[in-house]
C-alpha cells in the first residue's frame, strides 16, 4: 500500500462524506434562512422556533435522498473491498 493510494482513498472518502451530507445540510440551511427572515420580519426572537422546522427539513431530506445515499455508500464499500487484494504484496 503506497502513500498515494492512502491519499486517494482518503480523498474519495472525504468527497463521499460531503456528497452524502450535502442534501441534508442544504435543506437545513435553506429552512434556517427562511425562518431567520421570518423572525426578522415579525420580530419574533424565539430561539426554539428554528429547531423544529430544521429537524423536519433534515428528516425530509433524509427520506428523499436515503436510497441514493445508501447506493453511494455501498458503491464506495464495494470499491474498497475490490482494492483489498491489491493491498497485500
Amino acid at each position: 500500500m503506497t502513500p498515494q493510494m492512502v491519499i486517494s482513498i482518503g480523498r474519495e472518502a472525504l468527497t463521499l462524506v460531503v456528497l452524502v451530507a450535502g442534501p441534508m445540510l442544504l435543506f437545513g440551511l435553506v429552512v434556517g434562512l427562511i425562518v431567520s427572515i421570518f423572525q426578522a420580519v415579525t420580530q419574533i426572537n424565539e430561539m426554539t422556533l428554528t429547531f423544529v422546522p430544521k429537524i423536519l427539513a433534515v428528516a425530509l431530506a433524509l427520506l428523499l435522498f436515503l436510497p441514493w445515499m445508501i447506493n453511494k455508500l455501498t458503491d464506495f464499500t464495494h470499491h474498497l473491498f475490490d482494492l483489498i487484494p491489491g493491498l497485500v504484496g
